[in-house]
């Protein structure tokens, strides 16, 4: 059973990278490039789970996430990222 998808959030560029947390950056290690998790680092969404600006990999890792397609992610709403990812 697949969930729906409840938020189209767009992705954007950050002036400045958003801090991203260790256990973030270790549990994506394996599943993504080194080259792809760079480029990601720099990017951001504005969570309408949680209602503030998050680093995108945090939005990546997060068990809301379904797929991110040419610059939006599909949100499955839900619970959102645990508190400790949020710096």
């Amino acid at each position: 059973m697949s969930a729906e998808t409840q938020f189209k959030v767009n992705i954007y560029q950050s002036a400045k990278p958003k801090r991203v947390p260790k256990v973030v950056s270790e549990e994506l290690k394996g599943g993504a490039s080194p080259k792809a998790i760079s480029r990601m680092k720099k990017e951001s969404v504005d969570c309408p789970v949680v209602k503030k600006e998050v680093a995108f990999l945090v939005c990546f890792a997060c068990p809301s996430f379904l797929r991110r397609v040419t610059g939006v992610v599909d949100c499955a709403g839900g619970s959102g990222p645990p508190a400790e990812w949020l710096i």
